[in-house]
């Protein structure tokens, strides 16, 4: 009979170490490999999120670059280069409405571009705020993915007056009885053409008086005890730059009862453009003035040395040019003098010496304040001043940016101030011209309104026009 080998009984333990070795390290494999996968996965899911984004970033620049080809067309056009010159290649054939089409933008990775842009009225007067569209695509290379954005912006012509009181520093207001506030002398931007210029009262006083600062000091726009009703804007990013006093106020019609502030109403990061003034290099030189100048109906460009300081009556349209060095008096009236412009007449003054509007001021027999306007030509540091003191009303525009204006006294000023620094002092009442922010032909376009469209019932309403180019 065979002998049979036996196993040791020690081996068994061992094998079943083994295989529950084998099997522990088969199970962390496969842990390690679907942990692998996954994260492997979830690499590629944040890779595309990331390219996505990425890419629907570049979308929006390449919609914005649509917007600033039809700005600049705007503008070119505005600065007096030929309609046709600065819309050229744009589709104007209806004669209302631009069209056009950039293409062969390459972004990295050779992913392509291009943006499609409309122009509501390519051709806008003063008053129209025409809207421009751009609706752009981003496609990848194996064209598996097309993004895209769409935007659209409203434009108006920018004024050096969209606002009441603009400070390039400081704005104080003293006393205890100053006030801000507004009306509209032009309500349907047609400058008079049809219907004609309200004069302000109590009856058309309306809540848009503005006043703001660039500067990013605090208190750059001290209300101190005035009653802005309106708005308020300061330079600096908080509102560290508007001190109110326990008497002062910026509220408005809607304003919650309670605050003396709305904080609604009042504006952070403030920014203004400062354009410096030349005076014109003609006009006709005078020796002297007497106690009228102009004839009605007649527009005339005139030079003068001396100082206005007694009664003059203006006649006609009147470009008058003050020569008067910095530092002397262009304009000095006091006692019973005052300077009147007749029914139908205009004046612009432009000087670099003093302005002193006292004694009787300026009484414009004219509703609209742009029939008088004061360009203050003095340079930074010269120290220039505009002063309306007394009970004298000022009822203009001026614009005096290197200059200090201060307003003293009772009188009544309508239209709206730029000025270096600007004080409001005793009962003086600003009423500021809200038609303002739609004069001045030549001034370039800016964007008044910015938003994305991203619901598909916005962008409906251009998806025929958009689907013609």
């Amino acid at each position: 009979m065979p002998s049979s080998r036996r196993l040791s009984p020690v081996a068994w333990p061992r094998a079943r170490e083994r295989g529950s070795l084998l099997i522990v390290a088969m199970l962390l494999s496969a842990i390690i490999a679907i942990s692998l996968g996954s994260y492997i996965a979830l690499g590629r899911n944040s890779l595309k999120l990331a390219n996505r984004s990425f890419y629907y970033n570049g979308a929006m620049n390449i919609a914005e670059t649509g917007i600033e080809e039809a700005l600049w067309s705007f503008n070119q056009a505005t600065a007096g280069v030929a309609l046709a010159t600065a819309w050229v290649d744009w589709d104007v054939s209806d004669g209302v409405t631009a069209k056009r089409t950039f293409r062969d933008f390459t972004l990295s990775g050779n992913v392509t571009a291009a943006v499609k842009v409309y122009v509501t009225r390519y051709n806008p007067t003063a008053a129209d705020r025409p809207v421009v569209v751009a609706q752009s695509t981003v496609t990848l290379p194996d064209g598996s993915l097309t993004l895209g954005k769409t935007l659209e912006i409203q434009l108006r012509r920018r004024s050096k007056f969209a606002m009441g009181l603009v400070a390039r520093n400081q704005i104080t207001f003293n006393g205890n009885n100053a006030t801000v506030d507004s009306w509209s002398s032009d309500p349907d931007n047609d400058n008079g053409a049809v219907t004609a210029a309200i004069p302000f009262s109590p009856g058309v006083r309306n809540d848009r008086g503005s006043v703001g600062s660039t500067s990013v000091a605090v208190g750059s726009v001290a209300v101190n005890n005035a009653d802005i009703w309106g708005f308020a804007s300061v330079g600096s990013s908080g509102a560290t730059g508007l001190t109110v006093g326990t008497n002062g106020s910026v509220l408005g019609a809607t304003s919650p009862v309670g605050p003396k502030v709305d904080t609604t109403r009042v504006a952070t990061d403030f920014t203004a453009n400062f354009d410096p003034v030349t005076e014109p290099g003609v006009g006709a030189t005078l020796g002297a003035l007497g106690a009228t100048l102009g004839t009605a109906g007649v527009t005339t460009t005139y030079r003068y040395g001396g100082t206005i300081n007694s009664n003059l009556t203006i006649y006609g349209n009147i470009t008058l040019i003050l020569t008067a060095l910095p530092g002397n008096h262009a304009i000095n009236l006091t006692g019973g003098d005052g300077l009147t412009l007749a029914a139908g007449a205009t004046l612009i003054i432009y000087t670099a010496g003093e302005v002193k509007i006292a004694g009787n001021g300026l009484l414009n027999n004219n509703p609209s304040p742009v029939t008088f306007q004061l360009w203050a030509t003095g340079a930074v540091g010269a120290g220039q001043g505009i002063d309306i003191k007394g009970n004298g009303a000022l009822k203009g525009i001026v614009y005096a940016p290197n200059a200090n204006a201060t307003i003293t006294g009772n009188g009544d000023v309508m239209g709206s101030i730029v000025a270096n620094n600007i004080t409001v002092a005793g009962n003086a009442a600003f009423h500021y011209d809200e038609s303002l922010a739609n004069w001045g032909g030549e001034n370039p376009y800016g964007i008044v309104k910015w938003r994305e469209l991203i619901l598909a019932a916005d962008r409906a309403a251009y998806t025929t026009v958009l689907g013609t180019f």
